[in-house]
């Protein structure tokens, strides 16, 4: 395997490796040991949750660095007909699966942003300003699957997956028409 000098083509293989190894999500619960540095660089290492989380920033890193990735805005478009149709169909699909669907529109998204982000903007600003949102953004997504402990909750939430599955088919329709 040749990376030409490039050192993030190894992200890829080293994310590889590194899953053989980490322990399921565990909701945070550090058991009394998250102190000093060690800890916290073994936490997001050690965990699935982190892992798999980290495939949007290589997909980022690959971005930045100008490594093309064919029909990625098409990716992106059907990522949002998939999950929105998973949502909504409330299909519950093997974890393997998952992680696959997951991880390639991770890498796509991850990506995209990596592409465009702002040359005259300072890197590190944007960045923090970046996953700041993102986080925002996946804790709204969890308030709204709160939903689902009232009664109505279940049919709201699969109406708005067909939402989102609707406007993913008009992303991939402004895709195909470009």
């Amino acid at each position: 395997m040749k990376f030409n000098g490039n050192p993030t083509a190894l992200a890829v293989p080293v994310l590889a490796f590194a899953t053989l190894f980490a322990a399921p999500a565990s909701a945070h619960s550090a058991g009394g040991s998250a102190a000093g540095f060690a800890a916290g660089f073994l936490h997001p290492l050690s965990g699935l949750d982190h892992l798999l989380a980290m495939v949007m920033a290589v997909g980022g890193a690959l971005g930045v660095v100008g490594m093309p990735l064919p029909y990625g805005e098409l990716l992106i478009a059907l990522s949002v007909v998939v999950l929105g149709a998973l949502v909504a169909t409330a299909r519950r699909v093997p974890v393997a699966v998952a992680l696959i669907i997951v991880g390639v529109f991770a890498v796509a998204h991850g990506h995209a942003h990596g592409v465009e982000l702002p040359v005259a903007a300072v890197a590190l600003a944007f960045t923090v300003g970046f996953v700041l949102a993102t986080g925002l953004l996946h804790l709204a997504g969890i308030t709204i699957g709160v939903l689902t402990r009232w009664p109505g909750g279940s049919v709201a939430i699969r109406i708005g997956g067909c939402a989102v599955a609707v406007a993913g088919c008009y992303f991939v329709y402004g895709y195909a028409g470009a």
